[in-house]
């Protein structure tokens, strides 16, 4: 394998909380050294000049939506993994929630085996935590890890008993498996569209209370408590929920949090006049939310971002909104939509790649998310100020399901290394 030397970068270092000018010489697949200096001549390495643009550890994406199998016309892995490495997502993990769900050790040989033949970056698949996601009975987790689930969860389909769950996360306790929760109170957000507050009863449209996330988290909390059982609250995106996780994380649980990227740079006036693009799961929230979200983020509550990347056809978007599919794509358009956060003074870039990268390799045990001699050679170089106006139809996703479509953006993947392989280059 050869050498590669990136050059002439300025190096975002999550772990040191620092942006230096330096290099990186990858070899082997590996960070073989880092120079904070200007770099020496390197023998028989090919020499990539980063022209002063950022250097970062790829992205690892929690929560990716692939329609493989039974929804392959809206994302395949060949697709999911060319937009990953266009957007600097190296590792994506993928949901269970595909037809049939994941939730046998052969539904998730197939993903892993479909996964490692199509996409150019790494897939990690996370398995159901109860058998069709029904919230019944739970999955055969140690046969399950064995086959490669590194974590476990029924994604938006809340489990509703109590006693399911607590069985459930006393079994991963046993096996210290990771277990992902959606924070809602499932009663509560049954069919509910938007937010409520003044503009969802002026659109006429149904809504449920942020409270119903916070009652969520507040009984997962009491299980985690309960059980101790290692586990990460896949999206929190209201204020009234994060003093229960201060709480939780001050009381010394194995509690994490993450938050989406679209609930970090939109707000529920967006939505407008019944603009189907800007329907997720959770609803988008107030401003004020918004705000204290961010700054969440900012003070490392919430530990993780992630795109929430969930593919939906034409067919299921032009709808009227209360009936329209939730969710949206997001592996490629990610980083740029978040730098929106950077270039406003909300956060600064080590903070972001804190988040993007290095906190959810952490969560998930893998050794990425540095820069540091030794790690795994993947990496994002990117200009943190080009401006673009972004064109859905140009996403290398399958389906273009996006919010930001003819939003003016600013900041371009360069290019994209896995494993010390150049998987991307603009």
């Amino acid at each position: 394998m050869t050498k590669t030397l990136i050059t002439n970068a300025k190096l975002i270092d999550p772990e040191a909380d620092s942006v230096s000018p330096g290099a990186i010489l990858i070899e082997n697949g590996v960070i073989a050294e880092r120079f904070d200096t200007p770099a020496p001549d390197v023998a028989g390495a090919d020499i990539v000049d980063a022209g002063g643009k950022c250097l970062a550890p790829g992205i690892v994406d929690i929560g990716v939506k692939v329609g493989e199998p039974g929804e392959r016309h809206k994302e395949s892995y060949g697709t999911a993994g060319l937009a990953a490495s266009a957007g600097g997502v190296t590792t994506i993990v993928t949901r269970p929630d595909t037809t049939p769900c994941i939730d046998t050790p052969e539904a998730l040989e197939f993903i892993r085996r479909r996964a490692n033949e199509a996409a150019p970056v790494h897939v990690l698949p996370m398995a159901a935590l109860t058998k069709g996601r029904d919230g019944r009975e739970m999955t055969e987790f140690g046969f399950l890890m064995d086959a490669g689930a590194v974590a476990f969860t029924d994604c938006d389909n809340v489990v509703g008993d109590t006693k399911v769950l607590a069985r459930a996360m006393t079994y991963a306790r046993s096996l210290d498996a990771l277990v992902m929760g959606h924070p809602q109170e499932p009663t509560l957000s049954k069919g509910a569209a938007v937010s409520s507050g003044k503009f969802a009863t002026l659109r006429g449209l149904p809504a449920v209370s942020p409270m119903a996330e916070r009652m969520g988290l507040d009984r997962d909390i009491a299980l985690v408590e309960m059980t101790g059982a290692r586990y990460h609250a896949d999206v929190i995106t209201a204020a009234r929920a994060l003093p229960s996780l201060e709480r939780a994380k001050r009381n010394g649980f194995d509690v994490t949090a993450g938050t989406s990227m679209h609930h970090l740079t939109l707000n529920e006036l967006d939505v407008a006049d019944y603009r189907t693009f800007f329907k997720v799961k959770p609803p988008l929230r107030s401003e004020d939310d918004r705000q204290a979200v961010v700054a969440a983020v900012r003070d490392g509550l919430i530990d993780i971002i992630g795109s929430f990347h969930t593919p939906q056809d034409e067919e299921s978007k032009r709808l009227p909104y209360e009936e329209a599919a939730s969710g949206a794509v997001g592996l490629e358009t990610m980083l740029p939509v978040l730098l929106r956060l950077y270039h406003s003074g909300e956060l600064e870039l080590p903070t972001l790649f804190r988040a993007l990268s290095l906190n959810p390799a952490k969560r998930l045990g893998l050794d990425a998310g540095r820069l540091g001699k030794g790690a795994p050679a993947d990496l994002v170089l990117f200009d943190a100020d080009k401006p673009f106006v972004l064109d859905r139809f140009k996403l290398k996703s399958k389906s273009k399901n996006t919010p930001f479509d003819s939003a003016r953006l600013q900041g371009k993947v360069l290019g994209t290394w896995v494993s010390g392989q150049r998987v991307f280059e603009a």
